[in-house]
């Protein structure tokens, strides 16, 4: 096999002065433990031998031969990766969220990769809110199987939350609070991140002690594994958010109570400057250091969607309004206030408060980088001016810094009107996922371009690394395997060869037939680097019919993405099933492109139906009507057999419970993030999934609801009265959350006939 050529041969490899201390942890045992993992992960430990050779880059090679992987690399995550990487050429060895397959490791084909280096020292993953869309309920298995999975994928910094409540219990017992006080602090497991991030608290509260210690004992284990492998995971730091109670007994402090964050309460800030801060904050870190060990890098986001407080007294804050793209509207807000006072005064608060939330770190842990996520950079970039980013970033030493530039397939550019983040180090990446809501979608050639063009610009500064960054997991796993490609030498490859090797791999075999099949859904579904219809007049859910219903359903628009191409993307799978209908993956993917394709033409009859009936043609609505709720039940019925539901979210949720009590309340979390979320915002539906129990159990029943109302309306000659509609149905929804009906899902006999079946149904 001859050596990788890079895709970015004009950069060389950059990063270099992030040498990991992680890597000289695991020099000693590392070869073993990457053994392990690919072990985990089916392949045989007699068959590699691992030999680590610290670097200021990552790197590997890997030698074949007599069926022998001979394995040389610069930590154990690159041993992994390389390893991994030539079975995946070699058709044997797939990875991913749905599934695994694991071919033969006999006559394997001699080869030699030759050194392949990453042009980036840091590959990152994970999103502060994968904490709640997808791990609340993970075990110490899941986590495993997840760790290594990330070591294939050559990830060497992920975001490592879990456990950190732990140390926020022993930080406010020492500061008075009491038991009751707490259990009104914390809130739901499902709802934990935005706690954290000081968007709420205390929501579906109370947050049991079995939780908490479990895990703390689940984030000693994920951290030394983490280790093991040679990654350095991305630990938690205080950023100033307090409890309600704390606040109150601090009346004199520096606390600020900030903007209410889509409807919550607001919560309570502790300004930097205030006497309190720095030891809270050093105290956090000690309390964390003496449970999990030292780290190197540590979040810390003051400002997730939140403004900070720029008038002397902090008034502009509780007042401010944050929306998706265009954050603080009113006339008076704080973006609007902060414009009014000199820009000295603007800048010299930002930067007292990045200064000072950079030195409780390093006052705790002398030479640690403070992290941040840029992601309100974009998200509320009224407030953040290329000045104001300036100012607050400006008294941070560049080598302590590290910012997440997380949202460039949403809010693309900020690294450029910053110029490159004003001389910090920065991470280049994606969110692509958002609440763990799955449609088919995502846009491999838009990341190769885009980040071959970052490189390319004089003015990227100091980027250090490439990240994905979802919100939730277990979707669209392909797209997560081309980005990391691309952190590696392999995203040059064109998509054709691409498509070919992953499908010999994910399938154990492949041929131009599923290839082209494969480029045809490429281009029908994976051409869209951000799914618009997910947030849609002041209404989220990934399609139409996961959104409450109202009026103005007709005119949804047009999904992107092109269906005629993804159609045949599907047929032509359909016509290979004779061939590769053995394979487990094949079916998940089939059924997957499926029920995407039929919920776009699901959408299409809902819109259709409330047309009609608001054109007074009851007899076109009732067609509608009853083929909204066929094509629903079909759907629900095809995916049943898929990897989650409905009733294995619950499942879950209920399982971490050790009481009956517990168990009840973790499943109505569970099933309030995928629905009402919460707050008197705009979050119903965010997490919207299309899973089986979903379609037939939730969304059709509104839908149901609404289009008998439109029904009636039509023959009274009148208009759908929209408010007292949606107010009879969030009272539904209040109710669906809190009935502890059983459910399960059931899986399809024959998936490939349903998925032919409903194919030909929707093909109008």
């Amino acid at each position: 096999m001859p050596p990788v050529k890079t895709l970015f041969p004009a950069l060389g490899l950059i990063g270099t002065l992030f040498v990991t201390t992680s890597a000289a942890h695991a020099q000693s045992d590392g070869g073993q433990a990457a053994r392990a993992a690919l072990r985990r992960l089916g392949v045989p430990e007699r068959q590699v031998s691992v030999a680590i050779q610290p670097s200021t880059a990552p790197r590997y090679r890997v030698r074949v031969d007599h069926d022998r992987l001979k394995v040389e690399a610069s930590s154990p995550v690159a041993a992994v990766r390389g390893a991994a990487a030539m079975l995946n050429a070699q058709g044997r060895l797939s990875v991913s969220w749905e599934g695994d397959r694991v071919g033969p490791m006999t006559r394997l084909t001699p080869g030699d990769s030759g050194w392949v280096s990453s042009p980036f020292n840091i590959r990152a993953y994970l999103n502060t809110c994968t904490y709640g869309y997808t791990t609340p309920w993970w075990n110490w298995a899941r986590w495993e199987r997840e760790i290594d999975a990330m070591a294939v994928h050559g990830v060497d910094m992920p975001l490592a939350m879990e456990g950190q409540d732990y140390v926020w219990r022993q930080l406010w017992r020492e500061q008075g609070l009491s038991e009751a006080q707490l259990a009104q602090h914390f809130s739901g497991p499902a709802f934990l991140p935005w706690q954290r991030m000081g968007n709420i608290e205390g929501y579906r509260a109370r947050l049991p002690t079995g939780w908490i210690d479990k895990k703390h004992a689940l984030q000693k284990r994920i951290l030394t594994r983490m280790r093991d492998l040679g990654m350095t995971p991305i630990l938690p730091a205080f950023a100033g958010y307090v409890p309600k109670a704390f606040a109150e007994a601090h009346p004199k402090a520096r606390i600020y109570k900030m903007r209410s964050w889509e409807g919550f309460e607001g919560t309570y800030w502790l300004d930097p400057s205030d006497p309190l801060f720095a030891p809270l904050a050093k105290r956090f870190l000690q309390l964390y250091t003496a449970e999990y060990g030292p780290g190197q890098y540590y979040l810390a986001d003051a400002f997730n969607e939140m403004v900070p407080p720029i008038a002397e007294d902090g008034s502009d804050t509780a007042n401010a309004a944050y929306g998706d793209a265009t954050a603080n509207t009113p006339a008076l807000d704080a973006a609007t206030k902060a414009a009014a006072l000199p820009r000295e005064v603007r800048d010299a608060r930002l930067a007292a408060y990045g200064q000072r939330l950079y030195a409780a770190i390093a006052a705790a842990a002398p030479g640690a980088t403070w992290v941040m996520q840029g992601w309100l950079f974009g998200a509320d970039k009224k407030f953040w001016t290329p000045d104001a980013i300036a100012a607050f970033l400006r008294d941070v030493p560049d080598e302590k810094m590290l910012i997440l530039d997380i949202g460039n397939d949403r809010y693309p550019g900020i690294w450029k009107t910053t110029n490159g983040f004003d001389g910090k180090n920065w991470v280049y990446g994606y969110v692509h996922n958002y609440g763990g809501s799955n449609p088919v979608y995502g846009a491999p050639d838009f990341y190769r371009r885009d980040v071959a063009a970052m490189f390319a610009d004089k003015g990227r500064g100091n980027v250090r690394g490439f990240g994905m960054f979802p919100e939730g997991l277990h979707s669209n796993s392909l797209i997560y395997d081309y980005a990391y490609d691309v952190a590696w030498p392999g995203g040059d490859m064109g998509l054709g060869p691409w498509l070919s090797r992953y499908t010999a791999a994910r399938y154990g075999r492949s041929d131009p037939a599923m290839t082209a099949a494969w480029q045809d859904v490429v281009a029908g579904a994976y051409d869209v680097r951000y799914w618009t219809p997910r947030w849609w007049n002041e209404r989220a859910g990934a399609y139409l019919f996961f959104k409450r219903p109202a009026a103005d359903a007709p005119t949804y628009p047009v999904e992107p993405g092109d269906r005629a191409k993804l159609r045949a993307g599907i047929a032509a799978m359909l016509k290979l099933a004779p061939a590769y209908g053995a394979s487990p993956l094949y079916r998940y993917d089939l059924v997957d492109l499926t029920r995407h394709a039929a919920s776009l033409s699901l959408d299409d009859s809902v819109k259709a139906a409330v047309a009609a009936y608001q054109k007074g043609d009851v007899t076109t609505g009732d067609r509608e009507t009853a083929r909204v709720k066929a094509l629903a039940l079909a759907i629900d019925h095809l995916i049943g057999g898929q990897q989650e539901s409905l009733a294995s979210w619950i499942a879950d949720a209920r399982a971490y419970g050790d009481t009956p009590a517990e168990k009840t309340a973790y499943e109505q979390n569970a099933k309030a993030q995928v629905t009402v979320w919460g707050g008197r915002g705009h979050l119903g539906d965010y997490a919207s999934k299309a899973w089986a129990g979903m379609y037939a159990d939730y969304y059709l029943p509104r839908w149901t609801r609404y289009l008998a109302e439109a029904r009636a309306a039509a023959l009274a000659k009148r208009p759908v009265d929209d408010a007292a509609f949606t107010a009879r149905l969030l009272d539904w929804e209040k109710a669906w959350v809190a009935d502890p009906r059983p459910y399960e899902a059931s899986a399809p006999a024959d998936p490939v006939a349903e998925a032919r079946a409903l194919m030909t149904e929707t093909a109008r």
